[in-house]
């Protein structure tokens, strides 16, 4: 049996990092080992991080596994859309000066740029970054 070709994309978002690797497949997506939607709470995530794979047009054409670690649900969600948009990036590396190639598509949508906020540190003297203790006249 021969291998399959595996493309690789890192993604990151606040303090979530996500390693995806893409086969080429019938459309499923592994987080952790676990099913996307068994690992996810929520809809609106998993619609989230197929949307690199919905402008493409290869939702049904490849596997997904994702290994994610650090953070919460929507930072995680935020990672894993990068790291399978690098790899879609990585897969279409062939195409790339078309008309209709993966790197045009995917930067219009706006998938290419990673998203840099992370949380603001606490100040000293504050309750949180900017939270100021409640004034008291008296």
């Amino acid at each position: 049996m021969a291998d399959k070709k595996v493309y690789l994309g890192t993604g990151r978002r606040k303090s979530s990092v996500a390693q995806v690797k893409l086969t080429a497949g019938t459309g499923k997506i592994t987080v952790n080992g676990r099913d996307v939607k068994e690992y996810m709470p929520y809809e609106t995530n998993v619609m989230d991080l197929k949307q690199p794979l919905v402008a493409t047009n290869t939702e049904n054409t490849v596997d997904i596994d994702v290994k994610v670690t650090g953070g919460g649900f929507t930072g995680q969600t935020g990672a894993i859309r990068l790291g399978i948009t690098r790899a879609l990036l990585n897969f279409d590396k062939v195409n790339e000066e078309s008309e209709n190639s993966f790197k045009k598509i995917l930067k219009r949508a706006g998938f290419i740029t990673r998203d840099s906020r992370s949380k603001e540190r606490k100040k000293p003297g504050l309750k949180a970054a900017r939270r100021a203790p409640q004034f008291s006249k008296r």
